[in-house]
């Protein structure tokens, strides 16, 4: 079985490159059916000024250049932060298994919160999904972020 708080510990730290480098502190990785990391992201929108870059979309495309996948069968993606309807619809192209979130977006999540992407009967996927896992951890970092953000604009 996997180790839930090992693997979200390690989108959280993923996350917290993401604050150091002035980004919202989103963290990814993926791990495979076997419990091995196949890949990292976190959120690179600010940084290479291309909107696209959240956590979980790095995340695909470094175990797209390293690992010889087409599909993400039996993979499990970590996140802090409910993935997007961007994000979310990746995923199920991807055709991850499943998805376990740290925190709830209560403005974009697409994996049950606002939208619900990974169950759509009318796509060709659906994604087991789970949350909870540090949640206060990630909450914590985001509004760390926020609040710093707020006291440079002041």
């Amino acid at each position: 079985m996997r180790d839930d708080l090992f693997f979200m510990g390690e989108a959280l730290n993923e996350a917290r490159k993401a604050f150091e480098s002035g980004e919202i502190p989103v963290g990814a990785v993926i791990v495979s059916n076997e419990g091995e990391i196949l890949s990292r992201g976190f959120n690179l929108k600010e940084t290479t000024k291309i909107p696209l870059m959240h956590a979980e979309i790095v995340a695909i495309l470094d175990l797209h250049r390293n690992h010889n996948m087409m599909y993400l069968y039996g993979c499990t993606l970590y996140t802090t932060l409910e993935p997007c309807p961007m994000c979310a619809g990746a995923l199920v192209n991807e055709r991850i298994s499943e998805i376990v979130f740290a925190a709830e977006d209560k403005k974009y999540g697409a994996c049950g919160s606002v939208f619900n992407l990974t169950s759509d009967r009318n796509l060709n996927h659906s994604i087991r999904v789970r949350s909870g896992i540090l949640r206060e951890d990630a909450i914590s970092l985001i509004d760390k972020f926020f609040s710093h953000l707020r006291e440079k604009d002041a």
